[in-house]
């Protein structure tokens, strides 16, 4: 399962900014090939510290922002009824991934990046479950969280994690 092993090698931890590239469609007999590149810096530290939607347009501010290296943006389409902050026009539309073709794309690559980052904690912390529940809140997860404590990887500022801190819970390691 994939882990944050090779961009900790390449010295994520020490603030260096690692990306992760692949393409799609070079085998087909028809269709285009389809590259993505992305940096995965939202982490649950900065959700404790900004909140969850200030993360979420700061993540989508920081993908654009480094597409936008590349190209130059006229426009870019979020999903939601938010945009984040930036260089070239931003519109929100709330069920957008069902409406543009880009939006769906970027909600594919944004979800199964996302499932395999949740599948690599799995094999870190198997006892919360994640490979089953992707870290939302179900029964399963909520037990877990009960009789193990949060572990590193959680969000101490959500409220079921922050009464396992009240409860005076230690936090669990790998």
């Amino acid at each position: 399962m994939p882990t944050f092993f090779l961009e900790n090698q390449h010295g994520r931890w020490q603030g260096r900014v690692i990306a992760g590239c692949d393409e799609a469609g070079r085998g087909p007999l028809a269709g285009p090939v389809v590259a993505a590149a992305l940096i995965i810096p939202a982490s649950f530290a900065e959700i404790d510290l900004l909140n969850i939607l200030q993360a979420s347009l700061l993540a989508m501010a920081r993908a654009v922002g480094a597409l936008q290296k590349l190209h130059n943006l006229d426009a870019v389409l979020v999903d939601g009824n938010k945009s984040p902050a930036l260089s070239c026009a931003a519109h929100a539309y709330v069920g957008g991934d069902g409406r543009s073709l880009s939006i769906a794309a970027a909600s594919i690559v944004a979800k199964v990046t996302r499932d395999r980052l949740m599948a690599g904690m799995h094999q870190e912390f198997p006892q919360y479950g994640f490979v089953n529940h992707m870290g939302y809140g179900t029964p399963q997860h909520l037990e877990a969280l009960r009789l193990h404590g949060p572990c590193p990887h959680h969000r101490q500022s959500f409220a079921p994690v922050r009464e396992c801190y009240g409860n005076e819970r230690k936090l669990a390691t790998g």
